[in-house]
């Protein structure tokens, strides 16, 4: 399958639907993948969402139409899908700098926000370590916490949920860890549609187990299925955030497979992530495309 080529009709697919509603079902299916992976996929290919891309043209196409003086502001509104002129205004501000009043004024600076286009290049020579893993249905037991998605550095809520496990608590999760993969887990799981950066998540720390969990315990159930684990071995967290970019940006895109939209989890080797060569595990759910 041509990756580029399906992901480029569903470009087309939105831009020619850009007036009226959109059925992203419709444009993944296009990019022959699910909603949520064409949406994840986008996202690291683009270094925005779908839906940032959405309203971004929608605002660049308004702001030509009100080169015709003759257009009423709050039918634009109403065309590119707002709920009222003040939110269309808004919007348009944000993205623009002026009101829509104002960019009807002659020598006012506009922002163009062109189609947009995929060109994959997967460039050599920076190998990437996985492997694919079947795994029996298991189930995360550990704490649970609502937190803010922060895609570069450390995020300060996960550090909080670090702190408040005692060694007791980690003493007593070991000894429920009899699943790959064994040991003190970070486990990603709803995250908001789109993954944009400040949207919220759950998270777990916790262990993979199939004993039966203390009620003391949160616990999250997880699918039997195939797990593709990826190593990211290097300065921690920056060599783990390169690797999370190029799977959707590179390895997704080409292998075959897409994500479930499953649970994601982290293996970390130890504690100390000073090391200069700190060895990490990324385990997704996937499901051949």
């Amino acid at each position: 399958m041509d990756v580029q080529k399906q992901m480029n009709l569903a470009m087309s697919y939105i831009e020619a639907n850009l007036i009226g509603e959109i059925d992203f079902q419709k444009a993944a299916r296009l990019a022959c993948c699910t909603e949520y992976h064409f949406k994840r996929m986008f996202s690291f290919l683009s270094g925005f969402t779908l839906s940032e891309y959405v309203r971004h043209r929608r605002l660049t196409l308004a702001a030509l139409e009100l080169h015709n003086h003759n257009v009423k502001i709050i039918d634009l509104a109403v065309k590119y899908g707002y709920d009222s002129p003040d939110s269309f205004t808004r919007a348009f501000q944000a993205l623009h700098g002026v009101t829509p009043t104002e960019a009807r004024k002659r020598d006012v600076v506009l922002k163009a926000f062109p189609p947009m286009t995929f060109q994959l290049t997967i460039q050599g020579g920076n190998k990437m370590d996985y492997r694919m893993v079947e795994k029996e249905a298991f189930q995360i037991a550990g704490i649970k916490k609502q937190i803010t998605l922060i895609y570069e550095g450390i995020n300060p809520q996960m550090e909080d949920m670090w702190e408040n496990l005692t060694e007791q608590d980690f003493l007593e999760l070991k000894q429920l860890s009899n699943v790959d993969p064994r040991g003190i887990l970070c486990v990603s799981a709803n995250f908001t549609e789109g993954r944009e950066e400040g949207t919220l998540l759950d998270q777990y720390i916790g262990v993979a187990t199939s004993q039966r969990v203390p009620e003391r315990w949160e616990v999250l159930p997880v699918d039997a299925g195939t797990w593709a684990v990826f190593t990211a071995i290097g300065e921690f967290p920056k060599a783990l955030q390169d690797v999370w970019a190029r799977i959707y940006a590179e390895w997704f895109p080409t292998s075959g497979y897409e994500s479930t939209g499953g649970p994601e989890i982290l293996w970390n080797e130890s504690k100390d992530t000073d090391r200069p060569n700190y060895k990490s595990e990324i385990w997704l759910p996937v499901i051949k495309r």
